[in-house]
């Protein structure tokens, strides 16, 4: 079946918040894609739906076979039914996980640039924020080893959040990396929760590793957290799951999922998720070739008319990473330029962490023509900006 990702759906006066802005303005901000749903997930909700009683859910065998088979298919990977825990979001999940796991005022270990929110579940729980800043040479990024260790060994730190694929930069971390990382939190007592819901959103021809999936080590010291709402752009249906192999930190985290009432399903959750598990595999594979033409897009734009902004090289999620270092140490003042003067919303790169300052974030999971005027805007609005920094 061909799937269209070419038409624009107008998604304003839907309560939606990447679409909660002024009418000039074109948002290319939150990490949420502006395609429909797959029409086989569109018909299992269809038929929910239409039965019309929308009471309390519970999970069925199938919520758990589609999850298993997944892994199983896609990534090689095997969770047993026992590992896997309903949740109603991987931030919900990483919040709970953070407060069950950790008392106030302990270290949560974070690789920056990384996810906003997790700081916000970090901070707002009390906890504090442990940052290993990634190493960026030559326009990419690593893992600062001896930095991350000497952050692991401190005492005080108890939980490591690791994203894999990593949000902004695009990273699918190897096996001997993951490797690396779980042996230094395992030899310094650190539990890694690992967020994936990135996992699917890769280029196509490539592939990424689960954490739990690497070695025994691994497997025995982690939590990971995924989801179809990434993947099938079903945030706003709140489904997700927490695979945790490890029987006594699994009923931690179960206790505490439960302890904060985010462990049960509504009524659309399940059947989304299955039917995204079961069904969805040709529209994933479908999006995956459209994202990666945005990225050659993109790309190609930069290089022939702002070659002054460098895109970081991706290999997931349809997140890009865009290095302004070349006309400016901050893009804050960048960001928010290109809002006021060219309509264009995204994300500014010191969100994401002091080392994310001089970048921007850039959603492209939009038809070809919102990206080509989001473009457009960007080129405008970094021509007036460099204008105004030549201004006495």
């Amino acid at each position: 079946m061909k799937y269209d990702f070419d038409t624009v759906i107008d998604r304003r006066g839907t309560n939606s918040l990447k679409w909660d802005v002024a009418e000039n303005e074109l948002p290319m901000w939150v990490a949420d894609m502006d395609f429909a749903a797959a029409p086989e997930i569109l018909e299992e909700l269809q038929k929910r739906l239409d039965h019309g009683v929308f009471g309390y859910s519970v999970l069925p065998e199938e919520w758990y076979g589609a999850i298993q088979g997944w892994w199983e298919r896609r990534h090689g990977f095997r969770m047993e039914k026992d590992w896997l825990i309903f949740c109603t979001g991987v931030v919900p999940a990483l919040s709970s996980i953070v407060r069950k796991l950790t008392t106030p005022g302990e270290n949560v270990l974070i690789q920056t640039p990384v996810y906003n929110i997790f700081f916000n579940s970090i901070v707002n729980n009390g906890r504090n924020v442990s940052e290993s800043p990634l190493k960026y040479c030559g326009g990419e990024y690593s893992v600062d080893f001896d930095d991350l260790e000497a952050k692991l060994a401190d005492p005080q730190t108890g939980l490591m959040i690791l994203c894999n694929p990593h949000n902004p930069v695009g990273r699918i971390w190897d096996r001997e990396t993951l490797a690396r990382i779980g042996g230094l939190a395992a030899r310094h007592h650190v539990t890694v929760v690992s967020d994936e819901i990135h996992c699917d959103l890769t280029d196509p021809g490539r592939e990424y590793v689960p954490f739990a999936s690497v070695n025994e080590e691994c497997r025995a010291n982690s939590i990971t957290c995924v989801a179809p709402t990434k993947t099938f752009n079903l945030a706003g249906i709140q489904t997700a799951a927490v695979c945790v192999p490890d029987p006594v930190l699994r009923h931690k985290v179960w206790r505490g999922l439960n302890t904060d009432e985010v462990a049960e399903p509504n009524a659309f959750a399940v059947p989304a998720a299955i039917a995204a598990y079961n069904r969805g595999e040709g529209w994933l594979d479908g999006l995956r070739e459209y994202l990666y033409e945005n990225k050659r897009t993109v790309a190609a734009f930069l290089k022939e008319r702002l070659p002054q902004i460098r895109l970081v090289p991706s290999e997931a999620t349809y997140l890009l990473w865009l290095d302004c270092g070349g006309i400016c140490s901050d893009a804050s003042e960048l960001q928010s330029l290109l809002r006021r003067e060219a309509g264009l919303y995204v994300s500014k790169g010191a969100s994401y962490g002091r080392t994310g300052a001089a970048f921007l974030r850039l959603n492209i999971a939009c038809p070809r023509s919102l990206l080509m005027e989001g473009l457009a805007r960007l080129g405008a609005g970094v021509r007036l900006y460099e204008e105004s920094e030549k201004t006495p």
